[in-house]
């Protein structure tokens, strides 16, 4: 049988974008595992439940598991590249790391749907687990942030996004499919942004507000947001991200912001934009949109394929399935009989 390509093997990583999201991020607890194993299995069949009598929701959900956790739930082979979110301290700002075992994706048109299925997954799980960060997202206006721009222009299509996103048998033949996603909730300083300008806050982006057309090369300034997240290859070619960020916001906590969940074949490309914007260049340029806009959280995960979800391997140390033994071999009949029953020649 030929092996599926990573489109094929993948968990709904490429969508377009719906009205509503929930983000949670999980941690397991000391004696849990048992309790997410057995649900893991049943993830692909919950989401067809939930969705089953309201096809319009387009309900999906991607799950992803964090290197800490990993060897606690799963034996056998780890994703090649799967290792703790690397905290960043830069000169001004900071990008924290923090815990996280289990990140739940959920997306549909309706946030009821979304809302259903963590129901069920959470009761389900019940003590095994403990949530840490919890965002539920929404569409604002023409697919924009908070701070009134455009998000997600940049996105990947078609074959292109396969390729960003998803591993192939070349990056790791064990996990084609699979995708690292890095999640960080920014909380924005809605007062300090307003206070600018239009032309300002364009400045700081590097894109128009209005048109969200990129600025010329000769007015883009290399503190910019676009610029800080340009990041070239060996080869010389833009290296991209697949981005599914959704705006958020509570009156009563006085928190807005932007979750930021970028998947990719490799976390290596969406870790040098954040050194970009972090740390800087050697230059010292650091992303602007940061004065404005704070990370609280940090994680990173790998999103197996739907084989593994479907049928994971075995827990750690659990001994291999003892194989089945051979046939009992058949004596030949010796009464002139066919061996069916009573059926016999006469």
């Amino acid at each position: 049988m030929p092996k599926l390509a990573p489109s094929d093997a993948a968990q709904p990583v490429i969508r377009p974008l719906t009205q509503a999201a929930m983000f949670l991020v999980l941690t397991v607890e000391d004696g849990g595992e048992a309790a997410v194993r057995e649900l893991v299995p049943e993830l692909t069949a919950l989401v067809r439940a939930v969705g089953f009598g309201r096809p319009d929701a387009r309900l999906a959900c991607v799950t992803g598991f964090g290197s800490a956790v990993w060897d606690r739930l799963f034996g056998g082979p780890r994703p090649a590249e799967l290792h703790p979110f690397v905290a960043l301290d830069g000169p001004q700002h900071r990008a924290p790391s923090t815990p996280g075992d289990i990140l739940l994706h959920l997306r549909a048109e309706t946030h009821d749907a979304c809302y259903d299925f963590a129901d069920l997954v959470l009761t389900r799980l019940g003590g095994a687990v403990k949530i840490v960060d919890e965002v539920h997202g929404w569409r604002y206006k023409d697919v924009r942030d908070l701070l009134g721009f455009v998000d997600g222009t940049e996105n990947p299509e078609g074959v292109e996004a396969v390729d960003t996103a998803l591993v192939d048998a070349e990056r790791d033949p064990g996990f084609v499919g699979g995708s690292y996603v890095i999640v960080q909730k920014y909380l924005h300083d809605m007062t300090a942004w307003n206070a600018l300008t239009d032309h300002e806050q364009e400045l700081v982006i590097g894109r128009t507000k209005a048109g969200n057309v990129q600025l010329p090369d000769a007015q883009l300034p290399k503190t910019s947001h676009v610029d800080r997240n340009t990041v070239v290859g060996p080869d010389g070619e833009e290296q991209d991200i697949f981005r599914a960020n959704m705006p958020f916001g509570s009156f009563k906590d006085g928190e807005f912001g932007t979750y930021f969940i970028g998947y990719c074949a490799t976390p290596a490309v969406t870790e040098q934009m954040l050194r970009n914007m972090f740390l800087g260049d050697e230059d010292g340029n650091r992303d602007r949109i940061l004065d404005f806009s704070t990370a609280v959280t940090g994680g990173l995960f790998f999103v197996p394929p739907t084989s593994f979800l479907d049928d994971p391997p075995p827990a750690p140390g659990a001994a291999p399935p003892a194989p089945s033994p051979p046939p009992a071999a058949t004596a030949r009949p010796t009464d002139g009989s066919l061996g069916i029953g009573s059926l016999k020649r006469s």
